[in-house]
């Protein structure tokens, strides 16, 4: 059987809560990253602050990390004990640089307007 797809998580959305293992698929501009300890971090903006969601690249390594460019992650939540975040570990790392922010978090409002009214 294969694994559920993964649920679109706007960056000032992963917290505690994401359940642990559950596929997932962020975004946000590179602002740092550590090839030494595989790790990256991703910031977004929403409303007056600022999110960072946490990487482990150990999966899609040597990658050519371009720091202020937008990426997009696909991945499993993970949580570690040194974080009260989850960490991303991610399967998939692209870079989308030049991508329109407010109409990718537009499609991702409607994408779970419509899976909702599915569901109905």
């Amino acid at each position: 059987m294969l694994p559920r797809a993964a649920v679109y998580y706007f960056p000032w959305e992963i917290n505690s809560s994401v359940p642990e293992g559950e596929a997932l698929r962020t975004f946000g501009r590179l602002c740092y990253y550590n090839l030494a300890r595989s790790e990256a971090i991703l910031t977004a903006q929403h409303s007056s602050a600022q999110y960072q969601v946490c990487v482990d690249t150990k999966f899609v390594e040597p990658f050519q990390a371009q720091l202020g460019s937008f990426y997009m992650v696909l991945g499993e939540a993970e949580h570690r004990e040194e974080t009260s975040r989850p960490v991303v570990k991610a399967r998939i790392l692209t870079c989308m640089e030049g991508i329109n922010v407010s109409l990718l978090e537009q499609a991702i409002q409607e994408q779970r307007k419509y899976f909702k009214e599915r569901q109905e």
